[in-house]
């Protein structure tokens, strides 16, 4: 199997999950009891914390655990807009955002929020002039992805911090869910920053927001006594456990990790090159573990059933995507309709191997050829 799906999800890391498994059969009280074995699942939940906390350069109070990055996005801009609605209602964001952004926008205009779209330059960066002429006096929140998920878009999140701190009642969210583990992170300039562990070679079902001092939130999860006041719930102790781990393990020899990944990406694209009718959408300049192209005249969903006959396994946009016809991504980006309906995603690792590609590569040609000789061209 060659597995090219990494931005989707990724496989959990052996370790990781050991850890997992070592605490569900170590740590059987809830975090929240008073006994001997709770207050022992609460150290550990503690210890996590403190873990994460210390990976990310913030202190432990501003670790919030969730259900995943989804959730962190949801609890940063609803819950900021809740908790400070009479600073206004004006919100900016951009059209790259994932659709657990772009969707809880939407959701908070039919509240009678105004959502302005911040306008990008050819290479997909944000127009750091056009930020500043769209920012006002009533703007609550601007939120921002690091990485864009579809097609690798990296945005200078520090930059843009810098420009929003002379902004003090703006509050600043980035979405870091395709950053952490591939990049470096700095949450200098950063307000709220989500992240989620399946991203990173760790367990489905938990993430987290990194929530600045003295920032407030509103809950959105109401009901119970949990890691934190800001999100209720039993506490997850395993899964934080393990998503401390996967975290630390990531960030383990990173440069290698990056510089690898980024070979095997200019050896796709030097490929892809001699090929005809293949647009590569993702700017030189996107991080090196995303990869996206659009293949003219053949429907993505075609290209995927075609390599997966081969065990071969890549995407059509984000998986998390609840838009069936096009990238609205790519759409942004290229201004070409063409290209956004027939784009692919192929995400790297550093896990991927060297005949992984050599495999990859010789398929998707001999696949383009035959699905192009089948059309009669």
């Amino acid at each position: 199997m060659v597995y090219l799906d990494y931005s989707a999800t990724t496989p959990v890391n052996p370790e990781v999950l050991k850890s997992f498994e070592k605490v569900v059969r170590e740590y059987p009280g809830n975090a929240n009891s008073l006994h001997k074995l709770g207050m022992k699942s609460f150290h550990l939940l503690d210890a996590s914390c403190k873990q994460v906390a210390s990976l990310m350069g913030v202190s432990k109070e501003e670790v919030i655990f969730t259900s995943g990055a989804s959730e962190a996005n949801n609890l940063a801009i609803v819950g900021t807009v809740l908790k400070y609605k009479n600073r206004g209602k004006h919100l900016l964001t951009t059209k790259l955002e994932h659709s657990s952004i772009l969707e809880t926008m939407v959701f908070l205009k039919t509240l009678g929020y105004e959502i302005e779209y911040i306008n990008l330059l050819p290479n997909g960066k944000i127009d750091l002039n056009d930020l500043q002429n769209k920012l006002r006096d009533d703007t609550l929140l601007v939120s921002i992805h690091h990485v864009n998920s579809e097609i690798g878009i990296k945005q200078d999140v520090n930059e843009i911090g810098k420009i929003l701190k002379q902004y003090p009642k703006v509050i600043f969210h980035v979405d870091g869910t395709q950053a952490v583990g591939k990049i470096p992170v700095s949450l200098e300039n950063i307000d709220l920053y989500s992240f989620s562990s399946h991203k990173i070679y760790g367990l489905n079902g938990i993430g987290a927001l990194i929530k600045k001092r003295p920032i407030e939130l509103e809950p959105i999860i109401h009901g119970g006594k949990s890691q934190t006041i800001y999100r209720s719930g039993t506490p997850t102790h395993a899964l934080s456990a393990s998503f401390a781990k996967a975290l630390k393990l990531v960030l383990e020899d990173f440069d290698n990790k990056y510089n690898y990944v980024l070979k095997l990406n200019k050896r796709i694209r030097e490929f892809l090159e001699t090929m005809n009718d293949i647009h590569i959408n993702s700017p030189i300049d996107s991080i090196p573990h995303i990869l996206n192209i659009s293949v003219k005249g053949i429907k993505p969903e075609t290209i995927l059933h075609a390599l997966a006959e081969s065990d071969i396994y890549i995407s059509t946009k984000t998986a998390c995507s609840s838009d069936k016809s096009l990238s609205l991504s790519v759409l942004e980006l290229t201004k070409n309709a063409d290209y956004a309906r027939s784009s692919i995603r192929i995400s790297l690792s550093f896990l991927t191997k060297e005949e992984d590609i050599d495999y990859f590569l010789k398929v998707f040609k001999e696949k383009i050829n035959e699905l192009r000789f089948m059309k009669g061209e």
